[in-house]
This record gives C-alpha cells, structure tokens and sequence, in this order.
C-alpha cells in the first residue's frame, strides 16, 4: 500500500514524497479512505501512530476541491499548545501546495498576532480550548461555516479538566459537519461524548493503549529515592544515549532535575506549563534539531513532542496511571524505529509497576547491574512473580477438582431415576 493507492491529488502527493513519506501507518491506510467518503470517524490511536497526517491529509484534499473557501471550513481543537503548534506543522508540510491557509491560537501568549493571521483569512484553525473560546466571545472567530471538527487527544482532554470546555464549544458549531474524534483511551466518559458528538461513524482502532510496541526495548532499575539523581547521571555518560526524554511528575521536579544535571556538566531542559512559551519553544526546538540531548518533560507538556529517531526514554517516576506509561515509552520507537525505555522504580512506586505490568501484559527486565541497586525492589519483583505462579497453580487445581466433583455429581444425578425405577 502507498499513497498513491488512496487517491490523493498530486499536491498532497508532492508534498509527501518531499516530506520522504511513501506508505501510510496503518491508521492513515484505514482513516483516509473513510474521512474522504464524508463519514464520521471515531479513531482509537495511542501516541506515534502517525494519526495527525490520518485527519490533516483528507482535510486538506477535501478543502482543495471546493470552490467556495471563505471562512473557517476546519477547526482542529486539541489540549496543549505544543500539540496545537505540531498540528500546525502537519498541515503546513502537507498542504504547501494546496494554496489552503492556516493559523494556530492557543494561550499564554499575545493575542494580537493570532487575531491578524484571522483576520487576514484562514481555512483551517488549529487551536487549544480556551484562547479558542475568548476569541469566539470578542467576535474574531466565526465557526459558522464550519465543513470538519477534529476533536484530538480527547483523554487528555478529559485528564486536563476540558471536558466543560467542550460541551461549551460544540455549541458554536453547525449541527451539519464531519466531525473526527481521536483518542488513546476509551474510558466510558470519553465514550459517552464520542456518542454524543458523532453520526453513525466508522471506528477505527490502531495497537491498544495497554500494548507497547515491540520495537521498544523496556527495562527497570531498583533505586532508592535519593539515589535515582546519581543513576541517571551514571546513565547519561554514556555516548550511546544520543537524545533523551526524561519524564518526572511534577513541574517543580522537572526544574531542580535539570539544574543538578547541568551542575554536574550534561546540558538539559525542562518543559512544563510554567514555563514561558518562548522557552518552551526553544527548548524543543533545540531537542527536535538534536542540538539539545536531554530534555526533561511533565506527562502534559511531552504530548506536543515528537522528535525523530529519539533513542531514549527515561522515566525518572514512574507514573501513578498505567496507560500514562504507555503514551511515555510511546515517545520512542516511532515509524518503525528501535527505541529504549528505562524506568527507574523506588519501594514506594512498586504499587505502580505492578500495574503497569498487568495493563501491558508483560514483566519489564530487571538490570541488576548497576551500582546503586536497592534489592527490595527486586525481592518484591521476584515474590510478586512466586505469588501469580503459586495462584496458577492452585488455580489449575481447583479447576481440576471441580470438574471431578461435578463429573461426579452428574454421574449420581443419572443413577438416581434409575434407582427410583428399580425400587
């Protein structure tokens, strides 16, 4: 399969072939052909699957072929302004030759800039909720001719408190719109709005969240809490380690990790939504040119982030939520790829794996070999590994046990008419 197989028009061709992409992901193979036909599309995707180029391509071929371009025609409405600002990318990589135009708003920044770009035209707007609905209110956006809705990274969506936010925003819309519904999860939350907002659409399912993918190589180290700053200094003075995310879970986290790693000669960046959004964006565009090595991320702030052939990804906490695990290691191992996820995991955190473990069906390799092991970590591994093969075991028993018994019981229930007869 190639794109030449889903009908694309040859300025959408053009662009793809200078972007080096020849075949489509298994997403953008069963989505495009679908988005074209004019149906409503309900995609289940983790991060990685290439669903960004699935929804921008059809959008921007569909615009291509209308006349009547005057207004906003697509409204792309997604959670961070770092994903906002890739989403942008796409469709600016895709539809150089379109003659389509486009914009990116989101918060945090001036809104003078963005209310220009609006005001100058545009036929697809790229933004994130709230800046969204302040320039709705002061009358510089106008959905009323809206022809396509994509609503991506609807989890995240939920996770981040957007969930009002939306309901709010579908009542700018025409009732009469294709409308795109993209999300990791499925939680029956995001489900119930998925059902409210679609007419009868296609669903579209690509790897599970609770799978990884197997070009991923996952390991854990056991290390205390107060020894994990001195194993990741350890592992990041190896040159094999080309570029790396590293994931803490809070903001202040991300900060003092990325002074101790400077002070101790590795140049590294934080990202979070404290941070300016010129730093922001400096930072990962120092990250995505390779220019920077080490990048130390929050869960919120890493959505927008997707860097070619990324080597490493690192997680300094583990995550409290098993699917989170998923999208981080996600991160790596992109297009094909090989990647590597560490993950470094304290006594406290054990709860954590143990769940990471049963939503990705699969126990992470232990490495042992490295100077600051803790064994309780591994103690516990190996006694959690003793406990589900004893519960196997005597599960098999009891199954064997019981279809005794009840091959028993039928045989007695059998003989008794037959006695009854007799007597």
């Amino acid at each position: 399969m190639t794109f030449e197989n889903l009908k694309l028009i040859e300025p959408i061709l053009k662009a793809l072939q200078e972007e080096g992409y020849s075949t489509p992901t298994p997403i953008q193979e069963k989505s495009i052909p679908i988005l074209l036909q004019g149906k409503d599309l309900l995609g289940c995707a983790q991060t990685g699957t290439g669903k960004t180029a699935a929804f921008s391509i059809p959008i921007l071929q569909k615009l291509y072929k209308t006349d009547n371009r005057k207004g906003i025609k697509a409204l792309i409405l997604t959670p961070t302004r770092e994903l906002a600002i890739q989403i942008g990318e796409s469709f600016e990589a895709y539809g150089r030759y379109t003659g389509l135009r486009h914009t990116v708003i989101f918060g945090g920044v001036g809104q003078k800039p963005q209310t220009d770009e609006l005001k100058r035209g545009v036929q697809i707007l790229v933004a994130t909720p709230g800046r969204l609905q302040d320039l709705v209110n002061q009358g510089f956006i106008n959905l009323k001719a809206l022809d396509f809705f994509v609503l991506d990274e609807a989890d995240r969506m939920l996770d981040m408190g957007f969930i009002h936010d939306i309901r709010r925003i579908l009542k700018f819309l025409p009732a009469k719109r294709q409308t795109l519904f993209f999300s990791a999860t499925m939680p029956p939350e995001i489900e119930t709005l998925a059902n409210s907002m679609l007419t009868d659409p296609e669903k579209v399912e690509v790897t599970p969240a609770s799978s990884t993918v197997d070009t991923i190589s996952q390991s854990v180290y056991f290390v205390e809490k107060k020894e994990k700053k001195d194993l990741l200094i350890h592992l990041l003075k190896d040159p094999s380690i080309a570029s790396v995310l590293i994931f803490t879970r809070t903001k202040h986290g991300a900060d003092k990790l990325a002074r101790t790693l400077s002070k101790s000669g590795i140049p590294a960046e934080a990202i979070h939504g404290n941070k300016s959004q010129n730093a922001r964006q400096r930072a990962l565009t120092g990250f995505k040119s390779h220019t920077l090595r080490v990048l130390i991320a929050t869960d919120i702030a890493a959505r927008g982030i997707d860097v070619d052939q990324l080597s490493h990804v690192i997680n300094y906490e583990l995550p409290n939520i098993p699917e989170t695990y998923v999208h981080r290691i996600g991160r790596t191992g992109r297009a094909g790829h090989d990647g590597i996820a560490l993950s470094f995991c304290e006594s406290e955190e054990l709860p954590y794996l143990k769940d990471i473990q049963k939503l990705i069906g699969k126990t992470i390799p232990i490495i042992k070999d490295h100077p600051f092991i803790t064994t309780d970590g591994i103690q516990a591994q190996e006694k959690k590994t003793e406990e589900i093969k004893v519960k196997a075991k005597e599960n098999k028993k009891y199954r064997g046990n019981r279809s005794n018994g009840d091959f028993w019981r039928r045989k007695k229930r059998a003989a008794q008419p037959e006695a009854k007869k007799k007597g």
